[in-house]
């Protein structure tokens, strides 16, 4: 039997981890140095730059989509927050966030919108589309993925770990830095509760009560868990750089490996309200029947081919984040269409 310290390390519960901050607009960070010499020449000169483009806003992938209580439509990437009516695709709002570079996003039992960035944790309230706490005590600023548990407690997924927050008091409760596999890539809860964490090296089943680990499972093909998602029947659906497979939640053990997806890196997956299922991988976006595994279908024209996000259900579409940039699928049509406030040009001239 593995010892609790293996296991966790728990924190103190009271510990305030949070920098709340009033209800405005947040500003980035400037590092800029103070000189006391005159500061070193800069290059281009100023008459060069509009000629060079900026590489950050060259960057159009979009990492994280989340749907709030509203029926907005939240969209996280390089380019930082940006709020938009999925039916018509006209930007409500853009949030300052003191980290552009978003990969993660989740809303609570109360309609707040969470952001795991480059640099910890951003709460936002979609009420004033403003930032409400921001957080950094976590095992590692890099945060993966997010998920919300049945208690209404938030679970954080970084590259050292996991962590354990309360969202309304804003605490640091419970850490697991001993994870085996190390980086909590992606995050799902069974239909019993419990917590599944794909990791470096496999899954992790971890007890949402106590934050002791129940369960572990190796030898998973492509070993790096860079996907996954709890399906309608209950079934673990897990996407790694070799293919997808389906996984009994209840013992762990592999059930079988969708043979269409064998060799694809599985990047994304996601069930809509007919139980359809949604497969981003590396080279392209899939519709699969889960019973049988089938391709129903591959979506084209979407910005890039590289798949980093899917959000099913938001207004009749099902909305797709890639490396270069966002777009929808008609649930009618089958058709997507790219949204051209975030789309790369380099992608458009390919």
């Amino acid at each position: 039997m593995v010892s609790a310290k293996q296991l966790i390390q728990l924190a103190v519960g009271t510990t305030l981890c949070w920098n709340i901050v009033a209800p405005v607009i947040a500003q980035e960070s400037n590092n800029t140095p103070i000189y006391t010499d005159p500061p070193p020449r800069v290059t281009p000169l100023p008459s060069d730059r509009p000629f060079r483009r900026n590489p950050l806003s060259a960057d159009f992938q979009v990492g994280a989509l989340q749907a709030d209580f509203t029926g907005s439509l939240w969209v996280g990437s390089h380019q930082g927050l940006a709020r938009i009516n999925p039916a018509t695709g006209v930007i409500q709002a853009r949030v300052n966030v003191p980290n552009r570079f978003i990969d993660a996003m989740v809303q609570d039992r109360v309609g707040r919108i969470w952001l795991g960035t480059y640099n910890g944790l951003v709460r936002v309230d979609p009420r004033i589309d403003q930032i409400t706490a921001q957080n950094f005590r976590l095992p590692s600023n890099r945060v993966l993925d997010m998920v919300i548990d049945d208690r209404g407690f938030l679970w954080t997924g970084t590259d050292q770990g996991l962590a354990l927050i309360s969202p309304d008091r804003g605490l640091l409760m419970t850490t697991l830095q001993e994870l085996p596999g190390v980086s909590a890539n992606a995050l799902s809860l069974d239909q019993a509760g419990q917590l599944w964490v794909g990791t470096l090296s496999g899954l992790v089943q971890v007890d949402t009560a106590t934050a002791f680990i129940i369960n572990r499972v190796s030898n998973i093909p492509g070993a790096s868990v860079q996907a996954m998602a709890t399906g309608p029947q209950g079934q673990l659906w897990v996407g790694t750089a070799q293919g997808l497979f389906v996984f009994d939640a209840d013992t762990g053990a592999l059930l079988r490996s969708v043979t269409l997806m064998r060799g694809k890196s599985v990047t994304a997956i996601a069930f809509d309200k007919t139980q359809s299922l949604w497969v981003g991988t590396e080279n392209g976006l899939f519709k699969l029947n889960p019973y049988n595994g089938a391709i129903v279908s591959q979506v084209p024209n979407l910005p890039s081919s590289h798949i980093l996000s899917i959000e099913p259900n938001v207004s009749s579409k099902l909305w797709v984040g890639t490396t270069e940039g966002l777009a929808w699928v008609s649930s009618t049509t089958g058709r997507a269409n790219t949204h051209e406030a975030f789309f790369s040009e380099s992608a458009q001239a390919q």
